[in-house]
């Protein structure tokens, strides 16, 4: 497996932020999608658009296109980790749960990242600061969302909301394993390996879009729609994955996965930003937790501190 500078620069940093802005936008397009195409299509159609603008942008680049079955197996494997066996598992799960519940779920990602790769790599090891930094961060998103949100949890297999918990956290370990297993893939440009992904990731999807939403019998979804789905396929897909792949090359796994405690705190700030939202003073107090454990997983801080003692 190829070895990675598991290392965050500023512009690493600088790049994860903005892969958590075009992730977290990903909510509002989806909410709207929905309001007239069954989850699987809009799935479908999110991952089949994206590798279409992604294989254009392949072809205007010159680039040469992977023709071995081994490296096509590799990407139908990262396709299935990372787009279809998750996204599926959280639109099911959400249809029982709450998304704010799904949100703190989803935050758990780089928990799994940080155990996983350290049984998994031989290069991004498990360290006392990283963990305390991940489960800093874990607490931000839980202040942001909302002790409210944590309802959810109490109601247990009883009322088959305990079932859809645990499929989204199934969700965050296929997540995590992508992470890890996307680390071959560090020789291939991010828009050929991005094209792949989610060509693959449209193949696997295409059953389950025919046999459970069967979308021909529907009626054609109006403007504001489709142009979620546009926006969805380009921005927070193909351009994402552009980011996610740049990411995982240059600074491994682990610090990739901290977008999802970004996600949360993108999109509250948007809010704020866009909407003209207030933030309230737990919204701070998350944020403040959320920078200070990814301050910590960076480790640099706290290595400055050390050497002034």
């Amino acid at each position: 497996m190829t070895a990675i500078r598991a290392t965050m620069g500023p512009v690493e940093w600088g790049l994860l932020l903005l892969l958590s802005v075009l992730w977290g936008g990903s909510f509002f397009f989806t909410e709207i999608a929905l309001t007239a195409l069954p989850p699987f299509t809009v799935v479908w159609l999110r991952v089949a658009l994206a590798a279409a603008v992604l294989w254009a942008l392949v072809a205007a680049r010159g680039l040469a296109v992977p023709r071995d079955g081994r490296t096509w197996t590799a990407l139908a494997v990262m396709g299935l980790l990372n787009n279809a066996l998750p996204f599926s598992l959280i639109v099911w799960g959400q249809t029982a749960i709450s998304g704010s519940l799904a949100a703190i779920l989803n935050a758990a990602t780089p928990v799994w990242t940080v155990l996983l790769a350290h049984w998994l790599t031989r290069d991004e090891r498990l360290a006392p600061h990283r963990l305390a930094g991940v489960v800093l961060g874990l607490g931000g998103v839980v202040v942001l969302v909302g002790p409210e949100a944590l309802a959810g949890l109490a109601g247990g297999m009883s009322d088959g909301t305990g079932t859809a918990q645990l499929a989204v956290v199934a969700a965050t370990v296929s997540y995590a394993l992508a992470g890890i297993w996307g680390r071959r893939f560090a020789a291939l440009p991010p828009l050929v390996t991005a094209g792949g992904q989610v060509t693959a990731s449209a193949v696997l999807l295409l059953p389950a879009v025919v046999l459970v939403d069967r979308p021909w019998t529907l009626p054609l979804p109006g403007p504001a729609p489709m142009a979620a789905v546009v926006a969805f396929a380009v921005l927070s897909t193909a351009l994402a994955y552009i980011l996610y792949f740049r990411i995982l090359a240059r600074a491994g796994a682990t610090n990739l996965l901290l977008v999802t405690l970004l996600i949360p705190a993108s999109a509250l700030l948007l809010g704020g930003l866009v909407l003209g939202e207030r933030l309230a003073p737990a919204d701070g107090a998350g944020l403040a937790l959320i920078a200070l454990g990814l301050l910590t997983i960076d480790g640099r801080l706290l290595g400055r501190a050390g050497r002034a003692l």
